[in-house]
């Protein structure tokens, strides 16, 4: 808690990122004699209030993944730092650190992959309590039947297994089990792109429901554009381990800034192509470089229709538009006003 110059007292964001980067070193071979990096995450910063979703989007390779698993120190960080409602995480000891992921919780893509087959549906969402030593037996039985009312699912689920249950209702249960030691924030980790779209968009109203009931914060990974319209707040584009544009997901998506984001967005599929309003954005060619061998300067310049010399020579800052709050890394497309972070 800080307070400001008055006196007021002012809570902290309730996940603060700042900084966070995670490499991963590449033993030397007959060809590479010297040790390598991988820059799966390179100097990422964002915040997630309380009460709202912010989405991480981008290609497969991006770095979603990995900078979600670093602030869980599933990945240890390279470098940075990770603030849950003011206590920084990257410090703390194993100890402490198993007492803290009661309020930061995981929800993975694959709902079957993440559940354990012989455990039956109760055991399952009340697994953390008995990790933490929650409650006793009875209490732990009665918690999970409030939990999986809570998902939509029956009380007559408790007794049956995973291989039991359709995607949707296993998806529903790792929720259940992710909300059971009532956590501040939820990641999740592209938690409806292994489910039909019908019971995607369930899963989407049933997170929304749950943030508005429960206030819980969500950091949603997704490649789903239309997905990330419904549920985000904000949204933060990543490509080859940095963030390139992050705003508001209204702004970001109707008027994009940076050419990854709008390519991005012109490869969503329309209803009617020969329908769609206002000019034809650029299609994205061409594949992700490699984050061993990362391009100099501006690492989107080989894909980018707008590149010019300076990209080449010159890593972009983030710089950020007051006149929406839009923050942007590109030399060509920053609009007239935009200051640099840093240099405010």
């Amino acid at each position: 808690m800080t307070t400001t110059a008055d006196g007021t007292a002012v809570r902290p964001p309730l996940l603060q990122v700042e900084g966070l980067s995670k490499h991963f070193r590449i033993r030397g071979n007959a060809l590479h004699k010297r040790a390598r990096f991988v820059r799966a995450v390179d100097d990422v910063s964002f915040v997630v209030e309380r009460g709202h979703t912010l989405a991480l989007v981008g290609e497969s390779g991006s770095g979603k993944s990995t900078a979600a698993r670093s602030i869980v120190r599933l990945h240890e960080p390279t470098a940075g730092s990770v603030k849950l409602d003011g206590v920084e995480l990257t410090t703390l000891g194993s100890q402490a650190m198993r007492a803290t992921r009661r309020e930061l919780q995981f929800v993975f893509q694959d709902p079957y992959a993440s559940l354990p087959a012989r455990m039956p549906a109760a055991r399952i969402v009340t697994e953390g309590l008995l990790l933490q030593g929650v409650g006793d037996r009875a209490t732990r039985a009665r918690r999970a039947g409030e939990l999986l009312d809570l998902v939509g699912l029956p009380a007559s689920a408790a007794d049956r297994y995973p291989h039991q249950f359709s995607g949707g209702q296993r998806q529903r249960l790792a929720i259940a089990r992710a909300l059971a030691l009532d956590p501040k924030l939820l990641i999740l980790d592209e938690p409806v792109s292994a489910l039909d779209v019908s019971i995607q968009a369930q899963i989407i109203n049933l997170l929304r429901e749950l943030q508005s009931a429960l206030d819980v914060g969500y950091l949603f990974i997704a490649h789903d554009l239309a997905v990330v319209s419904h549920l985000a707040h904000d949204v933060a584009v990543m490509y080859l381990g940095r963030i390139v544009e992050i705003g508001d997901v209204d702004t970001v998506l109707t008027k994009p800034t940076h050419p990854y984001t709008k390519a991005l967005l012109s490869s969503v599929p329309v209803p009617e192509p020969r329908g769609r309003s206002g000019p034809r954005r650029p299609p994205l060619s061409g594949e992700i470089p490699s984050p061993l061998d990362p391009p100099s300067g501006c690492t989107f310049r080989t894909r980018c229709p707008l590149a010019v010399d300076v990209c080449a020579a010159v890593r972009p800052a983030l710089t950020v538009d007051h006149a929406t709050g839009v923050r942007t890394a590109c030399h060509v497309t920053a609009p007239a006003g935009a200051v640099t972070i840093g240099d405010q």
